[in-house]
């Protein structure tokens, strides 16, 4: 028995019995050989900590554009709280941790700049619509490694695509990433919001306090606590009917009094444009994307697909350099 084998058994013998176990995935788009140290979720969340597409993330907008400040969040901050909070939750539950790592760290790969400014912006211009769900697991499929994808297991690919409220994962897993990302975001999103002046913490509802706490540290710890009481020994990651409806509560009153702040969002119009102009650009000069992106277009792939494979994929930083690149005069030396 090697290594990995020792650890599937381990799994078999300590994991709940709802739990995904490592040695009963579906597999792989593309079979391949497997390690003979690492079980195949391991494996799945080690390729993408080590992607590009994960590097990216350190200098993509969560929700404020550019801040002035070093503590906001990014996209990259927002998926490591998933992924702690996520492994908090499946561990409690007796899941699989490394499933659930992987799900959380891979599913915002493929997410815009400029966060979901840049998701509406290319979602209005491509006849296709974008999803950054989606767009994720096409990232993981066929984008990374330059066109090759690095071919993760069927369970880490669903997670990432069923992250939203919309999606139903299949696995428990999954659902506790689905719940985690939620918690997440209302957490930091509130946090950056007391940071940059939009809130106080007096300034949320008292029903609300009552129900899942003051404070953002106390309502981190009431999600957790609720999920893993209400979730252990069943078949199922849900939170309580109270904290489900407070938590609807609570970004109702995120969109209200941040989401669609017009000082947290006086940029996003500028954002948007610069996006959708930065895509008509590229239909009309696709020969300058990448040799890899082209490829797929030989493929059969079609252009409006690729170059928002393309804009998608771009740090905020790099989007407006490409911009300023080809719109903005440069210094005339004589």
């Amino acid at each position: 028995m090697n290594i990995r084998e020792s650890l599937e058994a381990w799994e078999d013998e300590y994991l709940s019995p709802y739990a995904m176990h490592s040695k009963d995935s579906k597999g792989r788009l593309k079979n391949e050989e497997q390690c003979d140290i690492r079980p195949v979720f391991q494996r799945d969340r080690d390729r993408i900590i080590h992607s590009k597409a994960f590097r990216r993330l350190k200098d993509k907008t969560q929700v404020f554009l550019t801040p002035e400040g070093d503590h906001y969040r990014t996209r990259l901050t927002h998926t490591l709280e998933v992924s702690q909070t996520a492994r908090t939750i499946a561990k409690a539950l007796a899941l699989n941790e490394e499933l659930v790592e992987a799900i959380a760290l891979g599913h915002d790969l493929g997410h815009t700049p400029f966060g979901h400014a840049g998701e509406r912006a290319l979602n209005r211009v491509c006849p296709t619509g974008f999803k950054h769900n989606e767009q994720s697991v096409r990232t993981v499929d066929k984008l990374e490694k330059d066109g090759q994808g690095i071919n993760l297991t069927y369970e880490v690919r669903d997670g990432i695509l069923n992250h939203q409220t919309s999606g139903m994962p299949a696995t428990l897993e999954g659902k506790v990433v689905r719940l985690s990302d939620k918690i997440a975001y209302i957490h930091h999103d509130m946090d950056d919001a007391i940071r940059g002046g939009i809130l106080k913490e007096k300034d949320v509802p008292k029903e609300i306090a009552k129900a899942i706490g003051a404070t953002c540290g106390q309502r981190l710890d009431h999600f957790i606590h609720d999920i893993v009481n209400t979730s252990e020994s069943t078949d199922d990651v849900r939170m309580s009917e109270e904290t489900a409806q407070a938590m609807t509560d609570m970004r109702r009153f995120m969109f209200e009094r941040v989401y669609q702040n017009p000082i947290a969002k006086a940029e996003e119009g500028k954002a948007e444009t610069l996006i959708e102009t930065l895509y008509y650009y590229y239909l009309d000069h696709i020969m300058l994307l990448p040799d890899f992106l082209l490829d797929l277009i030989e493929r059969g792939e079609s252009k409006e697909a690729v170059v928002c494979d393309y804009i998608g994929a771009m740090t905020d930083r790099f989007v407006t350099a490409k911009y300023q690149e080809i719109y903005i005069p440069k210094t005339w030396h004589g």
